[in-house]
């Protein structure tokens, strides 16, 4: 995982450097006493789905120009997270400053994605919002913390839930269906944002594993490294390319043109939402993407 920059108390005096608060409403959320912050858009768009009009749900993160990794909580947003009914956060330190905010107000109720991960997944990746399993735990979480604070709407939060988690359940069939017809294929990533939709869809990330760890930990990979990928890219030893459109470094452009130059497709990815989408047309739109991106890939990639 990325290192943590020391922060502490400092981090929460300094103003948001990108990205900004967004606030979703169902339709009776004006008379709504319950509060739901999410970390990023991706956990609100869940919260959401999830609390139907009975709840309204702020998203922190919003966008994809913002990289969550290296996002800084203002006052305003601090106190947010503290005023919460509720917080759902990615966890894993993926986004550290909302678990700064907690540690100091432990009695917040909270839902951490990361904890609940399957020990099946291990070993485990921070983008657990990818992993389709634990995000319907997540939706179930968060209909139980609901219930539990609006007691009068416990039944539509535990519905929502479960239609949310029968979406989720056809997200993953299509998954695997994109493995199924692409048997054999494989990619590098950029960054392992979409390790768990890959592996679900049985699809090989090939990426050496010192590249990705230095990636993770928010490090430039070595020179040896970045060969060693091109070299895979050049030689075509894998169909596509995952390029995490957030982050885009040197080193990641250089992968990215050499793939254009070897004619390999690359596969988009985001780690929050697109301008228009909630979470399942997210994926249901990555799920495409992966199935369009490897139906181009050259007959001689493997």
């Amino acid at each position: 995982m990325r290192a943590l920059v020391a922060a502490g108390a400092a981090a929460l005096l300094t103003v948001a450097v990108a990205g900004c608060s967004q606030e979703q409403k169902g339709p009776d959320s004006d008379q709504a006493s319950v509060n739901v912050v999410a970390s990023t858009d991706v956990w609100g768009s869940v919260a959401s789905a999830v609390a139907g009009g009975h709840a309204t749900v702020t998203s922190i993160v919003t966008g994809t120009v913002a990289d969550p990794h290296s996002f800084e909580a203002s006052p305003s947003d601090a106190a947010n997270i503290s005023d919460a009914s509720l917080v759902v956060f990615n966890g894993g330190h993926y986004d550290h400053w909302v678990e700064e905010v907690l540690a100091s107000n432990p009695d917040v109720p909270t839902v951490d994605g990361y904890s609940l991960l399957a020990p099946s997944q291990q070993p485990a990746n921070e983008h657990v919002f990818y992993d389709l399993g634990t995000v319907k735990a997540v939706a179930d979480s968060i209909a139980e913390k609901l219930g539990e604070s609006d007691a009068a709407h416990a039944a539509d939060y535990t519905a929502n839930a479960e239609r949310f988690g029968q979406e989720l359940d056809t997200i993953a069939a299509a998954q695997r269906a994109v493995g199924q017809a692409h048997p054999g294929a494989s990619v590098v990533s950029t960054e392992p944002v979409a390790y768990y939709a890959l592996r679900n869809a049985g699809i090989t990330d090939k990426t050496p594993e010192t590249f990705a760890d230095a990636v993770e930990e928010g490090d430039d990979p070595s020179p040896a490294d970045v060969a060693a990928m091109l070299d895979l890219v050049n030689d075509r030893q894998v169909s596509a390319v995952v390029v995490n459109t957030q982050t885009e470094t040197s080193a990641t452009k250089q992968i990215s043109e050499a793939a254009r130059q070897a004619s390999l497709p690359l596969i988009e990815v985001t780690e929050t939402l697109p301008e228009g989408l909630d979470y399942l047309s997210w994926q249901r739109a990555t799920v495409d993407e992966i199935a369009t991106q490897l139906d181009s890939a050259p007959q001689t990639s493997r």
